[in-house]
């Protein structure tokens, strides 16, 4: 009977490594997304409005673009 409950606990014990190694790396990823969303926008911003204009955005537009919430206007017209 202890040989199995050894066994039955056993794998649970092993993961909850996995799971906190998973938490820590998604923590990790969204940090590091976050700074480079910063400094994407930073250097967007830095811009002047005919070179904003020339890659299709407003300057109105810098942070939408960045995180994604753009489409791409010519995409219904292919």
């Amino acid at each position: 009977m202890l040989a199995t409950l050894a066994t039955i606990v056993r794998p649970e014990v092993m993961k909850r490594p996995a799971a906190l190694a998973w938490l820590f790396s998604a923590c990790w990823y969204g940090i590091a997304r976050h700074f480079a969303r910063r400094a994407a926008i930073k250097t967007l911003r830095e811009l002047d409005d005919r070179a904003l204009w020339d890659i299709g955005l407003l300057r109105c537009q810098i942070e939408g673009a960045v995180h994604g919430f753009m489409t791409n206007p010519d995409r219904g017209r292919m």
